[in-house]
């Protein structure tokens, strides 16, 4: 347990994840709503929306409204996702997006097709791309996503070795452009992973990458979440995307059911960490109201567990 990180960096992603996949569409006052609770619990980076086709995605077709709504608060960043240029211009031509530079690819070539209407290599491509794009900008690289990096709905297991193929031109791609290496986040984007993989993986990464910090994008689909996290822990990792109350998924990923769990569940991450001694900088109490908030505007049970019991704080502040 000696690898244990003493702080815990968590991007909040419920906003954009949570919303971009229900069918229902939701006020742009209530979203605001949301985000601006989210803002009030320590978090320091929160997904806001997605710079994506409206066609596609129509629950993200308002996103620049979404950024005019909200009570920005110094100090967080209030960060976009984007797939491909004309999303990346939107989201740079709109106030208050944080930006940061950030590669793509997919290990799942079947997955990326479903994802982003391209084959892997394709996104390869695109992400090259993306950096000049970033160079022109003044905006720097800070992350490389590998999509479907434990498994695939569509293709099924995803080899180390194509993991590794990932890493290797990352670090390739970096090294001929004289570029730092980014941080390497890998995503459990369907839902695979299990704690054993976790540790395996996170280890390949490192091995083959010893300078890039690892950093983590897990889902609940098939209730390892935590428990992945908590390997993940055990490997030293301290950086992940969740999502409060356990909002969102993917809408592409292919689950026979489209009530399957999403992105693992911030306050229940959180609980965890403060009952291992790990500190977050988040106000528990403040992200389970949050919580609540963002069942009270979907408008049924979400899966998160510490929203719907309450934490220990006040049992433990009960006189013996």
């Amino acid at each position: 347990m000696s690898d244990l990180p003493q702080f815990v960096e968590i991007h909040e992603e419920g906003p954009r994840e949570g919303f971009q996949i229900e069918k229902a569409a939701y006020s742009l006052e209530d979203r605001a709503r949301l985000i601006d609770a989210l803002s009030d619990t320590g978090l320091k980076s929160i997904q806001v929306a997605s710079f994506v086709n409206p066609k596609v995605v129509p629950s993200m077709a308002d996103a620049e409204a979404l950024f005019a709504r909200i009570n920005k608060r110094e100090g967080i960043h209030y960060t976009a996702v984007w797939l491909n240029q004309k999303g990346f211009e939107r989201a740079a031509a709109t106030p208050g997006v944080h930006l940061a530079g950030s590669m793509t690819l997919y290990a799942s070539d079947a997955f990326s097709r479903k994802n982003n209407n391209c084959s892997a290599e394709e996104m390869r491509q695109r992400t090259l791309d993306w950096l000049k794009l970033y160079d022109d900008g003044g905006i720097p690289l800070k992350r490389a996503y590998i999509l479907t990096a434990f498994g695939c709905n569509f293709s099924g297991e995803v080899p180390l070795a194509t993991v590794i193929d990932c890493v290797r031109f990352i670090i390739e791609t970096c090294r001929n452009q004289g570029r730092d290496l980014p941080e390497i986040c890998l995503a459990d984007t369907v839902g695979w992973a299990n704690p054993e993989d976790v540790k395996r993986r996170v280890g390949v990464v490192r091995e083959t990458a010893p300078g890039a910090r690892v950093g983590l994008h897990l889902h609940d689909t098939r209730g390892l979440g935590l428990a992945n996290i908590h390997a993940a822990l055990q490997m030293g990792v301290d950086r992940f995307d969740s999502s409060v109350a356990g909002l969102g998924g993917c809408p592409f990923a292919g689950h026979g059911n489209s009530r399957a769990a999403g992105n693992v569940c911030t306050e229940d991450m959180v609980f965890m960490c403060h009952e291992m001694g790990l500190e977050t900088g988040i106000d528990l109490e403040k992200l389970i109201e949050a919580a609540r908030l963002a069942e009270e505007i979907i408008g049924r049970p979400l899966s998160g567990k510490i929203m719907h019991s309450g934490s220990l704080t006040p049992y433990r502040r009960r006189p013996r």
